[in-house]
């Protein structure tokens, strides 16, 4: 399976990735605040993912790590 990781220690929640993806399987969890303050990005649903690595490309801070399936 595709994996899609977060550093959610240091994302700002602003919200590209989940305006990048096409299958719009991410969102801000609203539950979690980070160190720095922030609601993160996270993956819902990650057998849904298909590793197109838009969001990583999108994300400003890096916090994206892409793992394509072999």
């Amino acid at each position: 399976m595709n994996k899609l990781t977060f550093r959610t220690d240091r994302c700002k929640g602003c919200g590209l990735c989940i305006d990048a993806c096409p299958k719009g399987i991410l969102a801000i969890d609203e539950n979690t605040i980070n160190p720095k303050g922030y609601h993160p990005a996270y993956i819902k649903e990650q057998e849904k993912c298909i590793a197109c690595a838009m969001c990583a490309m999108m994300c400003p801070d890096t916090v994206i790590t892409v793992e394509k399936d072999a």
